[in-house]
């Protein structure tokens, strides 16, 4: 309770000694810290179950176990999400564009905590997602209430500050400040402008320096050595961008036919134990699909090491047989994606982030040794490049994101050498599933339904408006019964033009436009021959409330009609929505949007 006070006179003498400049860029400074402090506490959850439950297991055998610990992981994390949290928390991303886009920026605080509790007992337990998303999510969340708690109530500086908790979190859990600022720019969209790229770079390099202090200055992953650029490796290079990109729409399109079966279960315990018990028998029959599968990527990584490398068939039916690796990893290829859609599914919390690269690093494993075989043309590829430029790959795909994918590989390695391959794998993979499918899988659902914030500032400032806004709600209307001179009279002290005419259920069954009736207006001695129902016009054009923004704006091009009526969707009349104000409300929201 002491805190609070403290807090409010700090804001004050924030506000009164510095800069609205400056004071974004503190706010960004604590965002930073306080995001890659919960980076940290996820990852140390996260390493700490696995190695409680599985330390002791004979990596020669098949564990029974492994039958149980998923099913109990989704099981907490679905009773701790439904009964403590009481709010969807899946898909961490997604719910961050539907706030900056639809929610102006505010996400709930619970979202700082309750995403790393969700995703910790997910993970550790098996589910076979990662913590990027969650953490994300969590960092996002910190930034709206930092923002709210220091009276940020303007759109854009509460957006800045969410985008600052998204770099952060990135670049504190990869250690990549510059992939953590790009993914803010591509991912989530915050329009690129000095005002927010200094905030955001802030923050990611804020994050990515406590990350430094807390576990050292190494890359995330080492490996022995890689091949440098050569020109006559780009076809191949290429090939290997395609068959990423291929392999990402297969991804996006599985996880989006399979979570639909979630989707029409409606009773969580049926979730749970269907979601879980497909989890649990996926990883019973391939191991390598527990958790994040951070090991398998570091493992396939250092293939100069055989026995090191034959380890990933560890406690699985596999085991023993090391001529059949590439089966086994092209298995898990082709099954990470119901792993993953189960885990979510079922009830579990974690993103598609470690599926991604996990699943790219597999993929360049086995497009190298599969080539190797062969060897056409001649060329051999090398095995560490191709699974570091198949995580690229794949990120590229999967997210639509070949920025994020090149700067994240080159700092998540230390790969700085390989920056012209990332570039061609990514580009490749990108223009490959773009031809297919236009949005990332965290964007789809909210572009579907106009709701997606994109780089395109029109149809952004469209986004980020509401027809409600400006829809002229409190005005007289009209009955069919009613005599001319209680029409007058009714409407006599109102400025509009046009009035609704509503039946006894409250449906608007006509307009009446004084326009139109000027000829007989002013004649008092006809006011007791008509009646409104023999002056009203049939509305020819009629607006919904859940229209969406840019059919209204291309509805009133179209329209000679300077006001339109609104209807919700059970038919009941709202109001009338101006053009005029829909116009100044365009104006509004492009100026704020533009402003630095």
């Amino acid at each position: 309770m002491m805190l609070r006070p403290l807090l409010s006179k700090t804001v004050s003498w924030a506000h009164n000694h510095l800069s609205e400049r400056m004071f974004i860029l503190v706010l960004a400074l604590i965002v930073g810290i306080l995001t890659a402090l919960a980076a940290q506490l996820l990852k140390w959850i996260i390493e700490e179950i696995p190695h409680l439950l599985t330390a002791h297991f004979d990596s020669s055998k098949s564990q029974w176990l492994f039958l149980v610990y998923p099913l109990i992981g989704i099981f907490l994390s679905a009773l701790f999400i439904k009964y403590i949290v009481r709010d969807n928390i899946g898909h961490g991303i997604t719910k961050i564009l539907y706030a900056i886009s639809r929610n102006q920026g505010f996400i709930r605080l619970h979202n700082c905590w309750s995403s790393i509790v969700a995703s910790g007992i997910t993970i550790g337990f098996g589910g076979s997602v990662g913590a990027e998303s969650p953490i994300v999510l969590t960092g996002s969340a910190i930034g709206s209430a930092i923002a709210r708690h220091s009276r940020l109530i303007d759109h854009r500086k509460l957006m800045i500050l969410v985008g600052c908790g998204a770099s952060g979190a990135v670049a504190g859990i990869y250690k990549a400040p510059v992939a953590g600022l790009v993914f803010t720019l591509e991912v989530l969209m915050i329009d690129l402008t000095m005002g927010s790229l200094l905030p955001l770079l802030v923050s990611s390099l804020t994050a990515t320096c406590v990350t430094y202090a807390l576990t050292g200055t190494t890359a995330i992953y080492s490996y022995r050595e890689i091949a440098p650029f050569d020109v006559e490796r780009v076809p191949l290079i290429l090939l290997l961008g395609v068959t990423c990109g291929l392999l990402s729409l297969y991804f996006t399109r599985a996880m989006n036919s399979f979570e639909q079966v979630f989707g029409r279960i409606s009773n969580l315990y049926i979730k749970v134990a269907l979601g879980g018990s497909i989890l649990a028998v996926l990883i019973f029959f391939l191991p390598a699909l527990y958790g994040e599968g951070y090991s398998t990527v570091s493992t396939l990584l250092n293939t100069d090491n055989t026995e090191n490398l034959t380890s990933v068939l560890n406690n699985s039916l596999f085991y023993g047989h090391d001529n059949l690796l590439l089966v086994y990893l092209t298995l898990v290829m082709i099954f990470k994606v119901f792993a993953t859609t189960a885990t979510n599914g079922g009830g579990g919390c974690g993103g598609t982030f470690a599926p991604s690269l996990f699943l790219g690093c597999i993929a360049g494993f086995v497009f190298a040794n599969v080539w190797n075989i062969y060897q056409p043309f001649g060329i051999i590829a090398p095995v560490t490049n191709s699974c570091l430029l198949g995580m690229a790959g794949m990120m590229s795909g999967v997210f639509h994101a070949p920025l994020t994918a090149i700067f994240l590989i080159a700092e998540l390695t230390g790969g700085y050498d390989l920056f012209l391959s990332l570039m061609i794998v990514s580009v490749g993979s990108y223009l490959t599933i773009h031809s297919f499918e236009p949005h990332s899988i965290y964007a789809m659902r909210l572009a579907r339904s106009g709701q997606l914030l994109t780089h395109n500032k029109d149809s952004s400032v469209l986004t980020l408006m509401s027809l409600d806004a400006v829809i002229e709600k409190h005005r007289p209307t009209l009955v069919p019964s009613m005599r001319l001179s209680q029409m007058v009279q009714v409407i006599s002290n109102d400025s509009g033009n046009n009035f609704a005419v509503l039946d006894k259920a409250g449906l608007l069954v006509g307009i009446i436009n004084l326009q139109s009736l000027r000829h007989i207006i002013y004649r008092t001695e006809l006011y007791g021959l008509y009646t409104v129902e023999q002056l009203m016009l049939h509305p020819e054009i009629i607006l919904h409330t859940d229209d969406q923004m840019v059919n209204v704006m291309q509805t009133f091009e179209s329209s000679p009609f300077p006001t339109l009526p609104v209807l919700d969707p059970e038919g009941n009349f709202v109001g009338f929505a101006s053009k005029t104000r829909l116009y100044a409300l365009y104006r509004k929201v492009l100026k704020d949007f533009s402003e630095e």
